[in-house]
């Protein structure tokens, strides 16, 4: 099993492009089972989530080739509306395939979804949602089992805005007879990346980026070729690693706009930040500050997939720290991999206690899931000395070609075998 090696001590200059988001492309692939035609996506992100997903849509019937760094799938013959275990487990996404699934041959089967272990993650959002759409479901031997006849739009109130649950539903409404009304959905900008390729395709969606979303039922969606948004995630990641290592970056073909919570955190505190445009410059001193007090929450708040890489930063900052999570239970558990590093961290429930030290060493550490894996990465390349971190399939579900970005910046980073 591959592994990064990192040398450490190394602050960050230069520029780094950033790719398409994994969060917009994983539901936009999802999308496309609605599409009766040929689907041409852009910038095709080789994320190892992003490879199971075409797995699955393949698996349906449609047929992928790679043109000139774009993906196309011809979605036109697709045969089957079931998505089995050794498929499901792969990726957490696959779940998000239901209401696409559910659009098209108006009946869909899937078995429970996998993705990182950070917490109970319930999918009862997404089947109370399709329930009041007049979808009858059977939930029996790890399978969910939805028949479709008769769904028609209707109006869901999520208890909670969750992303999943509002692109699930949003899909499933967009052949559905009549209007969906979606409220209390999420805000994220990975769904209205979603509703602009569904319009796109000839679906009547309006509404996403707000806590209500309209769906008006169409008949059909055609060909489309469409350029999902950068990844504001491996952005921030990048961010925080100028931050605590140091330097000067600049990061292009991203959206400050949708890191303004993590920018207000570190803004002429730990960092200075300017934003325009596509770009983003990052400048760094050797040294920053606690901050007092994190949360995170539902976009456009502090997000839960920055966390480990915040608290990362915080390890080695002057003053204590606090960073509640309030999404996910158990996402500390990459917090005792820090340890290992000398960083002094107390969990407690969902709060993480970060008294900033003065070093972090080098060690050999396991990444947990993906965020978790690429904070500890971050956590590397400001140690004294050499750090192992194992299992980073876990973050190259999210990253593709994580070490060349950072060595590009200056970072000691290569990946090696065994």
């Amino acid at each position: 099993m591959d592994k990064f090696y990192i040398r450490g001590g190394n602050k960050l200059w230069g520029a780094v492009k950033i790719g398409c988001a994994k969060n917009a492309y994983l539901p936009i692939l999802a999308g496309s089972i609605l599409c009766d035609g040929i689907v041409k996506l852009n910038k095709y992100p080789k994320y190892i989530d992003i490879i199971h997903m075409t797995e699955i849509l393949e698996n349906l019937g449609a047929k992928k080739r790679i043109e000139d760094n774009s993906l196309l799938l011809d979605m036109t013959n697709l045969n089957k509306s079931e998505i089995p275990s050794y498929l499901a487990t792969l990726t957490r996404s696959s779940i998000f395939s239901l209401g696409a699934m559910l659009g098209r041959f108006k009946k869909a089967k899937v078995a429970y979804p996998g993705g990182c272990d950070i917490g109970a993650r319930p999918i009862d959002l997404h089947l109370k949602g399709l329930s009041a759409l007049n979808v009858k479901i059977v939930d029996k031997h790890g399978y969910i089992s939805c028949d479709g006849a008769n769904m028609k739009g209707g109006t869901v109130h999520l208890d909670f805005p969750s992303v999943g649950a509002t692109e699930n539903i949003m899909m499933a409404g967009v052949l559905a007879k009549g209007t969906t009304r979606i409220i209390n959905c999420a805000k994220e900008p990975e769904i209205v990346d979603l509703q602009n390729f569904l319009n796109k395709a000839g679906a009547k969606v309006k509404g996403a980026g707000t806590s209500v979303i309209t769906v008006v039922g169409v008949s059909k969606l055609d060909s489309v070729e469409y350029t999902p948004i950068s990844d504001r995630i491996i952005t921030g990641t990048y961010v925080l690693a100028c931050t605590i290592c140091g330097g000067e970056i600049e990061l292009e073909t991203t959206n400050g706009k949708h890191l303004e919570a993590l920018f207000s955190k570190l803004n002429n505190n730990a960092c200075k930040i300017w934003s325009k445009n596509d770009k983003i410059i990052v400048q760094s001193g050797s040294t920053h500050n606690a901050i007092s007090k994190i949360e995170t929450m539902p976009y456009p708040g502090f997000p839960t997939d920055l966390q480990a890489q915040m608290v990362a930063m915080l390890s080695t900052s002057k003053g204590t720290s606090v960073v509640i999570e309030n999404l996910f239970e158990t996402r500390y558990k990459y917090v005792g991999e820090l340890i290992k590093m000398g960083a002094d961290i107390i969990v407690k429930d969902r709060s993480a206690i970060i008294k900033g030290v003065d070093k972090l060493y080098g060690a050999e550490v396991f990444a947990t899931d993906l965020r978790g894996g690429a904070g500890l990465v971050l956590a590397g390349l400001k140690a004294n000395g050499y750090t192992k971190v194992d299992n980073i399939s876990q973050i190259e579900r999210g990253y593709e070609n994580m070490e060349k970005d950072l060595a590009g910046l200056g970072a000691e980073i290569k990946r090696i075998s065994g």
